[in-house]
């Protein structure tokens, strides 16, 4: 184990704060579980067993979820509706999670000292969508499509799925191909004083290329096990979601290499043939990267850019590059209870130049846009 008691108190703490502020009001059961935890020693020192900096509390819970998936009958998985349980968190639930997973100690340590949370959050399709359509239309043809951290490439799809955008004024805005087997909602709002924009109804896409540390293959059954195990257990609707992705990608498949964001661009991009335009995304990428790694990033991006066409697309906060090439915008920064945590940002370089746009406030999971005014 790599804490000592003193580290055991951190991982305390850490379990109490992503009960009250991340799952609290977003899913019931891992905010018991959370809680139980930070309450019992023996349970949180399960978590000790991981690398300092993938310690999180969703790894202790994505643990115990991937050895309740491989004993499906267990009294504990009523309670897991990505199973077919259908209990909700009750006073049982807890002293049977605590149970599960101190039986399974040895099992549980092993989860937690070799992996780490992964997650392919194809709901977050809806809030890049329409950037890169935007990019496409800019492009007036085909793009060459690169996504880092792309973790197993399912948002490489995203030109497949179907989109209905919720307005408050208009109606559906619905886009993307009519019979896709995957659609995704989301609600699409306008600043005071701001037009809601025309989606492009197609994108097309000619190549795909995802880039990630450790990608992941979802046709491996273990890898995708334990992808699935990464999702939450009383968010079915986001397994169903994951499982659709992988089968449609099964007949198209994008290459995935693995690689730094910074250090591993350019490979990748070479990858994305040179009569296309290129089109970079990243979502929730770049808030794990330093601030020296952000600016190398986006210095990697204008070099890639004075070679070849090029747009970058992301969905990040403000501060995690968008500023450097769009600074002054303070407006940008979400404010304590804003739940729009994001900013969807395109950006294309001219003459060595980049020509930046904050596009809309994003709130977290593919959930909500709200369109703001270009300035």
């Amino acid at each position: 184990m790599r804490f000592g008691q003193r580290g055991i108190a951190v991982l305390r703490q850490r379990l109490r704060a992503f009960a009250e502020l991340e799952a609290a009001d977003v899913s019931p059961l891992y905010e018991q579980f959370a809680l139980g935890a930070a309450e019992d020693p023996d349970v949180a020192a399960l978590l000790g067993h991981a690398r300092d900096e993938a310690a999180v509390p969703a790894l202790l819970l994505a643990a115990a979820h991937r050895l309740v998936q491989a004993e499906p009958f267990h009294e504990l998985s009523s309670y897991y509706p990505s199973l077919g349980g259908t209990c909700g968190p009750d006073a049982r639930s807890w002293p049977l999670f605590r149970e599960f997973v101190l039986e399974r100690s040895e099992k549980m340590a092993e989860l937690i000292a070799t992996r780490t949370v992964r997650t392919n959050e194809v709901r977050s399709a809806a809030l890049l969508y329409p950037a890169v359509a935007l990019a496409g239309k800019q492009v007036g043809g085909a793009i060459g499509l690169l996504e880092v951290g792309t973790c197993a490439g399912l948002r490489l799809l995203l030109d497949r799925f179907g989109y209905r955008y919720q307005t408050e004024g208009s109606g559906q805005i619905i886009v993307g191909p009519a019979k896709s087997p995957l659609g995704l909602h989301c609600v699409l709002a306008a600043a005071p004083g701001v037009q809601l924009p025309e989606l492009s109804r197609k994108l097309r896409v000619a190549a795909r290329v995802g880039l990630d540390r450790a990608p992941v293959d979802a046709t491996d059954l273990e890898q995708f096990a334990w992808l699935e195990a990464c999702v939450w257990a009383d968010q079915p609707e986001r397994l169903r979601l994951l499982g659709v992705a992988a089968r449609m990608q099964t007949g198209d498949r994008p290459e995935l290499l693995a690689g730094d964001p910074v250090d591993g661009l350019a490979a990748a991009a070479g990858r994305v043939p040179s009569g296309l335009p290129l089109v970079v995304a990243n979502s929730d990428v770049a808030t794990r990267l330093t601030e020296e790694q952000r600016a190398d990033y986006v210095h990697a991006l204008a070099s890639l850019a004075a070679e070849r066409p090029l747009w970058w697309v992301s969905d990040e906060s403000y501060h995690s590059g968008l500023d450097l090439v769009l600074p002054g915008r303070e407006d940008l920064v979400p404010r304590r209870g804003d739940s729009a945590a994001g900013v969807l940002g395109l950006v294309h370089w001219v003459d060595g130049r980049p020509r930046a746009q904050a596009l809309a406030r994003t709130g977290s999971h593919g959930q909500r846009l709200e369109w703001l005014p270009i300035e």
